[in-house]
Formats: structure tokens, sequence, C-alpha cells
């Protein structure tokens, strides 16, 4: 691995290591540009990985301090975890279930489909579907996506076989095992699924795109490239001119570093991205770095989502095999008929014993708790994904009565839901125990949103300065030389799974940075 001086300003010093800022590291270091890494996290390996879910959970888990605020459920149930992302090599992407689906075309422009929605502040994207699809097909070829570029879909389990009979007894339509980042044969020197059931704990097979074993190791045999771990980012800095010069980090014996930038890109996942925007105000930038616009923070987006599991009289092993095996695709279109704008998908899922028992509602108590708990070789289950409405006021902000490891004020994060949010949820409770009750489930449960989820939006593009963070590019407004390179730049939600969004805008803004530096421009 190369080793550059804390005074070289020709790197470009991308902060996370994740699906986007790892992504983003490969494809410059491909384009012969030094690119230095900075993860908060340690490394693990296919070999380090726990096939346990508490000693996993403890292993991979961004468990820093923060706290919560809003309605949402989590801000009482989970006040300390408002979101399960990872503080890792590879961040989220070694905990990911895999599902990577393309956004659609309207998803692109929801301001103008869906028109003016009370209290969501939705905004167009300043880049087209056409726009990026060329960079979907990269990316899809890049992670290697069953039911893309030749490669079959994976096999269906049995929570899967129990999803699709009943949800085609209903008569949707598009239903299969999904569009997944998880080899169904060998390919690019990594083994095929084993079908262990373990995704959230990280591949142990390594058959599950992660780019802690493709791109960071890809991006290292180039001579460009440092990674450098338990790297703790408290700053970024800027010089006279108002450019970012310079990032500020804690090593993991306590001491302060200065890497010095030609480029610095954010890829800390939607919370900590705008936490370290926020926190690296200056007297030039009093309101936090590229926050010119307020909007450093808000429009803060989790998914609609929310869980159905169903018991049957016969055995079905849902955690057998891949935890999110299977998909429903049908109600993500926009039909405003069905009472909310925005769609949602219905994803298998399955959760161990122990996550089980913690997240279930009522959630480890009394004798509904008991019953399920009894039967859980008998259930089947899946996940709601769904399309929430961007707020102002869902956002991210610095807690300053609270203070981390480090001595630096925590992310708060505030959620209320929109009422077109609830009426999805609603709306996907129903028609999910629809489907278990057509093939005949003795019972089920509607178990309300876990931590786990997808973050969004904090830092989001614009075509105008005042209404975002950042341009088509993820090259912030303010600061020519300074990008968002993770969700946080997500205008909007959609409907899908976005780790494939997030790595075909890496590989985008990649080669929008490799041609700016050409010119000279940052």
């Amino acid at each position: 691995m190369a080793k550059f001086d804390y005074k070289d300003s020709s790197v470009v010093v991308i902060i996370g290591s994740g699906a986007g800022g790892g992504t983003l590291a490969n494809e410059l270091c491909q384009k012969g540009i030094k690119v230095v890494v900075l993860e908060a996290g340690g490394k693990q390996s296919n070999a380090s990985f726990i096939n346990d879910e508490w000693k996993s959970f403890s292993q991979l888990a961004w468990l820093d301090k923060r706290t919560t605020s809003g309605n949402w459920r989590v801000a009482n149930d989970f006040a300390n975890l408002p979101a399960w992302i990872c503080k890792t090599v590879g961040g989220t992407s070694t905990h990911w279930a895999g599902a990577s689906l393309r956004f659609q075309e309207h998803e692109f422009r929801t301001r103008t489909v869906y028109g003016g929605v009370n209290g969501a502040n939705l905004l167009d994207w300043p880049l087209t579907l056409k726009e990026l699809e060329p960079y979907y097909d990269k990316a899809e070829d890049k992670m290697g996506v069953t039911r893309t570029h030749g490669i079959p879909g994976l096999p269906g389990n049995n929570n899967f076989k129990v999803m699709y009979s009943g949800a085609t007894k209903l008569g949707y339509k598009e239903v299969h095992t999904g569009n997944m980042a998880i080899n169904s044969r060998p390919r690019n020197g990594r083994a095929r699924c084993m079908q262990l059931g373990f995704c959230f704990q990280g591949c142990k097979s390594g058959a599950k795109w992660s780019t802690l074993y493709t791109e960071l190791p890809e991006a290292e045999a180039t001579g460009k490239f440092e990674l450098r771990t338990q790297a703790h980012v408290t700053r970024i800095e800027h010089d006279a001119k108002g450019r970012a010069n310079a990032v500020v980090y804690i090593d993991q014996d306590g001491k302060e570093h200065r890497q010095q930038a030609r480029v610095v890109c954010v890829a800390g996942n939607a919370i900590e991205t705008p936490r370290l925007l926020l926190a690296s105000a200056s007297n030039m930038f009093k309101d936090g770095l590229a926050n010119s616009s307020g909007q450093v923070g808000r429009n803060y987006m989790r998914h609609t989502t929310g869980s159905v599991y169903a018991a049957f009289n016969e055995p079905v092993h849902m955690y057998r095999g891949t935890t999110m095996a299977g998909v429903v695709r049908d109600e993500a279109r926009n039909d405003s008929a069905r009472g909310f704008v925005g769609g949602y998908e219905m994803e298998t899922l399955s959760l161990g014993i122990p996550f089980m028992a913690a997240f279930l509602n009522p959630g480890a108590w009394g004798s509904d708790f008991t019953w399920w708990m009894d039967r859980y070789t008998h259930l089947a289950g899946l996940w709601i994904v769904g399309e929430d409405m961007p707020r102002e006021t869902n956002r991210v902000t610095l807690n300053a009565a609270v203070k981390d490891q480090f001595g630096n004020y925590v992310p708060n994060v505030h959620f209320d839901d929109h009422e077109n949010d609830i009426a999805m949820r609603n709306h996907a409770y129903t028609q999910a125990e629809a489907i278990y009750n057509a093939v005949g489930a003795v019972k089920t449960n509607r178990t309300p949103p876990y931590p786990s989820t997808h973050n969004l939006g904090t830092a989001r593009m614009s075509a105008r300065r005042q209404d975002g963070v950042c341009n088509k590019w993820g090259q912030t407004h303010d600061i020519p030389n300074l990008f968002i390179s993770d969700g946080s730049q997500f205008t909007t939600g959609g409907a899908e799974n976005p780790t494939l969004t997030i790595v075909a805008l890496a590989i985008r803004q990649a080669d929008y940075i490799a041609s700016q530096m050409t010119r000279r421009t940052i």
C-alpha cells in the first residue's frame, strides 16, 4: 500500500470506505489519481466475520453516542441507535442485504410528477434516469447484480416461495428473487452464494459485493491508494479563499493528524456526513461548510419501512438461505388512487432468534410475544421499503448538550412521519397480510420500523444552490473542491434500496473529478 505524506496537497481525501467512498476511491485510483481514504472503523475480513447476530453487531456497528427526537418509534425504543450503520472498512457494504434496484424515471422528478405535497420539501433531481443509465449499467456489472449482464437470479428459499405463492395468487406480476449483488455463480474471483443465511453479519464466502474485498484491494493494486483505519475525522479545514485544503482526524491512539488535500470527498453516511459539515464551521462558514442554503442536515429520509410476519401450520424455516431472498415490485409504481404518492417494495426478510426477540413488537414480554417466538420455525416474513417524503424539519443537527469520546458534539437525528408515509405503510401492511393470508397464514403480525434502514438526503443535490447542498455531480455549491459522495446527496429517496444508485453516482462522480482535476478547475 502506498504511503502519502501529511503535507502532500495533491491527494484526494475520501472520508468513509463504504459503497460511495470505496467505489470512488477505486475509480479515481484507476485513473492514476492519488487517494487517501480515512475510515473511522477497523478492518475485518471474510474470515473474521461472525455468524452470530449479537456478536457481529458489536463487531461491525457504529455504536458511538447519538441522540434522537421526533415521533418515530425509534426515538422511543432505540434512542441511542437512530440507524444501524457500520463502523468498519467497507462501511455498510459489509452489512447490507445486497438488493440492487434502479430508480424509476418518475422518481427523479417527484416535484413535477407528485405536485405540491403539503408538509413535504419535494424537489426534482438535477439529473435524469437517462443520464444515469450508463452508470447504472457499469455499477451492475461491477457489483455482479443478478438478472443483469446475463447473470442468473439466486435460488428461492422457503421464505421466498411462501411470498411468491401468496403474491401471485393476489395477481402480482413482478415477483422474483431480486436483483442482488450476490453471486449466483462464481464471478470476478468471488465465490457463489452458499446460502448461509447471515447476509447482515458480513458475507463469509465473499459472494456478496462489498468494497472491503472488491474496490479497496483493486485500488491498492494501483499503487495510488492509502487506507488509514481507525481514523475518526473531526473537521474539514479550508484556506483563505474558502477551498477545502485539509482533513483533521484522530487515530486509534488518540493522536490528532492533519492531512492536506487537493479535493475532499465526504462519504460518511447521511448522519455522519452532515454532522461533519456542521462541525467544520469557521469564521468564513459560520453555519457549517457548504451550508449557505441552510439545507445541510435537512430532508433526512430513511424510507418508509415496517415488517409483516406470518405464522403457518407447517414449518417454513425462513432463516435458511439468503436473508433478502425475493421482492414484489408491483406496488413501486406511483398511483395516487391508493391514497398516497410514490410507491414501495416488499422484500423477504428473516431475522435470527436474538434479533427477532429484540425487534418483534411488543418485544420480549407477555403471552403474545411468546406465542410468536414459540412458532419461530413456522414464520415467514417480509420488509417494506417505500419512498418517504423529504421534510426540512426531519434533520440531523449537532446536540450541544452531549459530546462523544473525542469531545465533539454528537449528531441528533430528528424524524417525524409524514402523513403520506403513514398512509403508504398502512397500505403495505394490508397488502403484505393479504399475501400471507392467501396461502393460509394462521396469524399475522405488523412490526413497526427498526433502526436498520437507509439513510438519505441530508446534503441533497439541487439545480439551484438555494435549494440544496451540491450539484448533480455531488460537488458542493459553495466549495468547488468539496464533494458529497454517499446517499446524503439524494434529492429524494425513491422506493428502491439505494446502494446501486450510490455506486452509480460514485462512478459518475469519479469521471467528473478526474476531468476537473485535469482542467485544474479544482
